[in-house]
């Protein structure tokens, strides 16, 4: 059975951001619910101190959920990552972070990674001129990622230039609102990051 998206941040307790605009409006479930799901909530009771390896599964889930991936890819990810002379957890990150799909969330294209894995699938996006409809494709420094001509006439990229208007990319990207297009102009940096890195590391170096 799938879990909805909310549920699992809620159950995660934290704001995740993985319903893109949603997140930052009163709508947004952890806002109208700030407690976990089930028996667990208002008059459920309080959570149990983690053991160390609980916190390594929680940090691993909340991965997992925010980029949308499974088991098999972060492990894989995770393989690359041990090999790099920059340290594992900052090359993790790197790795996830140049994913197509979050590449797509990060320069405003898509409301969310999972709306940028479905408008990805869907054959909608560029990179470097070429078609790419793999969500996890690991966009290189230099690489331009943009919508594709013939689908930008779709109601919502229409829309999405409108709220593009106020939004600004990280610094490691550069956005050309009129081209509906970005560019990776340096090796991704998330200064502010919602996971304990290290711990992800632990779990999978054992």
């Amino acid at each position: 059975m799938r879990v909805p998206t909310e549920k699992r941040e809620r159950a995660l307790g934290e704001r995740l951001h993985l319903k893109g605009h949603r997140c930052d409006s009163p709508k947004c479930a952890a806002v109208r619910r700030p407690y976990r799901p089930g028996v667990h909530g208002p008059g459920g009771r309080g959570r149990k101190a983690p053991s160390d390896f609980g916190r390594q599964l929680v940090e691993k889930q909340k991965v997992k959920v925010v980029y949308g991936i499974d088991e098999k890819n972060l492990r894989r990810l995770f393989e690359i990552a041990k090999e790099s002379k920059t340290g594992t957890s900052m090359k993790l990150l790197e790795l996830l972070e140049r994913r197509l799909d979050n590449v797509m969330y990060r320069l405003g294209l898509a409301s969310s990674r999972r709306e940028g894995h479905q408008v990805i699938l869907h054959g909608h996006v560029n990179v470097n001129g070429k078609r790419v409809r793999s969500p996890g494709f690991q966009v290189p420094d230099g690489g331009v990622v943009s919508v594709r001509e013939d689908v930008r006439g779709k109601s919502i990229f229409k829309e999405m230039t409108k709220n593009l208007e106020k939004f600004s990319p990280p610094g490691w990207l550069e956005l050309d609102i009129n081209k509906l297009e970005g560019k990776v102009v340096r090796t991704p940096q998330v200064e502010e990051s919602v996971f304990e890195i290290n711990l992800l590391v632990e779990a999978f170096s054992k």
